[in-house]
């Protein structure tokens, strides 16, 4: 690339030279260099014989005085005009090619320096692994194309880093999460084959256990396949009400409702989406199913949908066990639980995440804030032209 950005400057600029000198000498020829006009009077044949005897000009002063009386009545027009004429297209010709290679020169340096950003981006990207991925260009100079380009290749670098980052830690997570379930049926299934006289009970009460450990993998796989499919993001765009979904979501929850005899106050005005449904339904129903799954017997649930400042909104609060803002972060992030809400009864963990997930793939804002009696508040915006 550099050597042919440093051709086509040598080679326009040829051209340019040429261009000008050719305007240059037509001009000189027409206006500055008069044609030669013809002589005075005819010459004899001895003024012929002098006149070459004057060119060049002769010092003797009396041999000189001829000569230019015989000059003037020639006239030295055609002669100098062609000689004149002669001399400028050689040093044309020689300062053009001369200036030339000097610009191939030049437009070589200038084209090193104008690739140097690109130079820099390709080797952050040779040198780019999962080990290395915290490099950064940070290109400084003139906000041009390359410096965009340079900084979109930091920002990719960096959402490179974060997902990789998140990855170790999801794997290891989900590693510690499917062990806990496998090693609860090693153990049973070991202890009641340890026993030398096993009874029937015994045997149903080590399968109880064993179905709920593999029910317990079922859901953490299930989870994180939608996790997975969330970060995807929309496979289709298409209206969705979340009025409708936080009722499907109401009515999906409605039997442990009933079982922890939970009070619920909905809202439920029109607010219309667009974006996958599939994904905006799995994202209200987690989020409802959260805040029943962590309430206190007897709480009480709110929940409200309305159309606001361009965007459909859902919010959803619940009483529960006092959460600090400084762990609802974290609460976000996959296989991370409140310590004050960790039971076995509380799920695996993965919730909250696929609803952030769900909500950063259409582009939509999710908030939390600690209740006032305990619990959470939560709220999803969601853009209409997302």
């Amino acid at each position: 690339m550099r050597t042919r950005l440093a051709v086509f400057y040598a080679l326009l600029f040829l051209l340019a030279g040429v261009l000008l000198l050719a305007l240059s000498y037509t001009l000189l020829v027409s206006l500055l260099l008069p044609a030669a006009r013809p002589p005075a009077k005819l010459i004899t044949p001895q003024e012929q014989a002098l006149l070459g005897l004057c060119k060049p000009l002769p010092t003797s002063p009396s041999l000189l005085a001829q000569c230019k009386h015989l000059i003037a009545i020639v006239g030295g027009g055609a002669q100098s005009r062609g000689d004149t004429l002669a001399a400028l297209r050689e040093a044309s010709a020689i300062g053009l090619v001369a200036v030339t290679v000097a610009a191939a020169g030049l437009g070589w340096l200038v084209a090193g320096r104008a690739l140097r950003p690109v130079r820099s981006l390709t080797e952050a990207a040779r040198q780019a692994s999962e080990l290395r991925l915290g490099q950064r260009l940070a290109l400084s100079g003139p906000d041009d194309e390359l410096k965009e380009l340079a900084d979109t290749f930091d920002v990719m670098l960096e959402r490179l880093d974060a997902a990789f980052t998140s990855q170790k830690r999801f794997v290891a997570n989900a590693a510690h999460e499917l062990r806990t379930p496998l090693t609860a049926m090693r153990t049973a299934i070991e202890v009641t084959l340890s026993k030398p006289t096993r009874t029937p009970e015994q045997l149903e009460a080590m399968a109880e256990r064993v179905k709920r450990s593999v029910e317990r993998a079922e859901a953490t796989v299930e989870a994180l396949l939608a996790l997975a499919t969330s970060e995807i993001g929309p496979a289709a765009q298409e209206p969705v009400d979340l009025a409708t979904a936080a009722e499907d979501a109401l009515d999906a929850t409605n039997a442990a409702i009933g079982e922890r005899h939970i009070k619920v106050e909905a809202t439920l005005e029109p607010a219309l989406a667009r974006g996958d449904r599939v994904l905006l339904e799995r994202m209200i129903a987690n989020l409802v199913e959260n805040a029943v799954r962590h309430n206190n017997p007897g709480g009480w649930i709110g929940v409200r949908t309305l159309q606001q400042n361009g965007s459909a909104v859902f919010e959803i609060a619940n009483t529960g066990p006092s959460v600090s803002a400084e762990q609802i972060p974290a609460l976000f992030e996959p296989f991370v639980r409140a310590k004050e809400r960790l039971n076995s009864a509380d799920g695996v963990g993965l919730g909250l995440s696929i609803a952030s997930a769900i909500a950063r793939a259409h582009n939509a804002t999710i908030t939390a804030r600690p209740g006032a009696g305990g619990g959470l508040e939560m709220s999803v915006a969601i853009p209409t032209g997302a």
